[in-house]
């Protein structure tokens, strides 16, 4: 059942049983006071009788101190007759009757009940009608009497059946209003779940940009904003997983096609050799090849190796000063004689891991290296910031388009393919060194320009060091 036909029935079940019970309640409490009030009148004309018996009892002639049936029946005959559907019966102390009316009914059982102090009544039905029926006690001439009396008050009933009546009548017609009226808010309720509804439905058929529209500024309206929120999420977790789904799968191409190349020519040139008798010179040349495209091959396994090892290792940050990079960088290419190199930086401290933050300044160097021209100046700065440092290397060489600068940190993808395979790349380095980035809480930022050369760079966390004269140190 759905929810709002739920909250439909519940709802007319609660007004039902609250129609119901305040009905029953309102009529009979009408119906209480109609009777206290029928029975107080009952006892107050008891009462009006009783007196008007005991003085028509003194002033009536007797030739004994004692009351006479005979006066009795005479005097209750007069009262009767006195008021309009009057009906008693007098009885005396034996309880039997002196007088009564003809339609009178009742048993003695009210009398053994009734005494000198005690006044009592009873209702009881006969056929259709009810009645009040009193019973009290009356001393005249030393002789003691019951005096009962019958009130009508069948229409006191009558009103409270005709009020039960109505009622039901109203509360039928409420229920069927009532229905109609809910109907239509459990509807305007539940409005927001049934796009809830059809947002997840739509997400699961694979409509993942749909999105729940806000109706209200209520709990529902901020389940709405939050639904949207999750969707959001997961529209970009999908496309994460999408964009890494097409970048393994680009790197199974790339990577076969690496191994295609390199493979063909060490298989080429094997058979050569072992096919054919040739001179030591060619022999020397098909085996150097052979060496330089297995080192090559070796490079670019122990490539993916570290990056695999990056990605799943944990890091353990030590706290160096840049000048301890900076001095190994001077060692690595101080005897290179085909580039030149300036170093320049602050003095600061860094949190890093030494050696995977080695790795990645060196590729990043000899990538510029690979770009740039033989005699060209490669230079690497430091930057101490606030609560920072900053690293840069920038070459002078051919630069990088500005739609490729985007890719170059995927694996073995290449500017230049040929430059780069001329000198054993494998386009990997700026791969692992993204990787190693990432692991420190930073990312690979390029500043590139066709024929002008290409600025790579870098911020780790550090500690300023206060008081820096801001010349820094220069190594050349």
């Amino acid at each position: 059942m759905r929810f709002s036909r739920k909250l439909l029935l519940c709802t007319i079940i609660v007004l039902a049983l609250a129609l119901g019970f305040s009905g029953f309640y309102f009529v009979n409490y009408v119906f209480e006071t109609s009777i206290e009030r029928e029975i107080r009148q009952a006892m107050e004309e008891s009462r009006i009788l009783r007196f008007a018996f005991e003085t028509a009892a003194l002033n009536a002639p007797a030739k004994y101190d004692i009351l006479a049936d005979r006066t009795v029946e005479e005097i209750g005959h007069s009262l009767e007759n006195g008021g309009s559907g009057r009906r008693l019966r007098i009885s005396d102390e034996n309880r039997r009757v002196i007088y009564g009316s003809s339609d009178f009914q009742g048993d003695g059982a009210l009398l053994d009940q009734t005494d000198e102090t005690v006044d009592t009544w009873q209702i009881f039905h006969l056929g259709e009608h009810y009645y009040i029926r009193t019973c009290m006690t009356t001393g005249v001439l030393d002789r003691l009497l019951y005096l009962e009396t019958m009130r009508d008050v069948t229409e006191v009933f009558r009103e409270r059946g005709l009020g039960f009546l109505v009622y039901r009548r109203v509360t039928m017609l409420m229920l069927f209003l009532g229905t109609f009226v809910m109907h239509g808010i459990s509807s305007w309720l539940t409005r927001p779940i049934r796009l809830l509804t059809r947002a997840t439905r739509r997400m699961a058929e694979g409509e993942y940009d749909y999105r729940a529209r806000k109706v209200s500024d209520d709990e529902m309206g901020q389940l709405t904003m939050d639904f949207n929120r999750m969707a959001n999420a997961l529209e970009d977790n999908i496309a994460m997983l999408e964009d890494e789904i097409q970048a393994r799968e680009h790197f199974v191409a790339a990577f076969a096609h690496e191994l295609k190349t390199p493979l063909t020519a060490i298989i080429g040139y094997a058979d050569m050799l072992r096919s054919h008798r040739l001179d030591e010179e060619k022999s020397f040349l098909s085996a150097n090849y052979i060496y330089t495209e297995g080192k090559r091959l070796e490079a670019m396994s122990f490539r993916l190796l570290e990056i695999m090892v990056t990605r799943h290792g944990a890091l353990e940050l030590q706290k160096i000063s840049a000048d301890i990079l900076f001095q190994y960088i001077h060692d690595m290419y101080v005897n290179n004689r085909t580039m030149r190199f300036h170093l320049k930086y602050d003095p600061g401290i860094v949190w890093v891991e030494p050696n995977l933050i080695k790795s990645v300044l060196i590729n990043l160097i000899d990538n510029g290296c690979k770009a740039s021209e033989p005699g060209s100046t490669i230079e690497v700065r430091g930057y101490q910031r606030r609560d920072s440092y900053r690293f840069c290397v920038r070459d002078h060489g051919m630069g990088i388009p500005k739609e490729e600068q985007e890719k170059i940190t995927q694996a073995f993808y290449m500017v230049d393919k040929s430059r780069s395979r001329s000198r054993n790349g494998a386009g990997l380095g700026l791969a692992l060194c993204a990787e190693i980035l990432t692991l420190h809480g930073s990312r690979l930022e390029i500043e590139s320009e066709i024929g002008k050369g290409t600025c790579m760079s870098f911020v780790l966390r550090g500690e300023g060091s206060r008081g820096v004269d801001g010349r820094g140190r220069e190594k050349g």
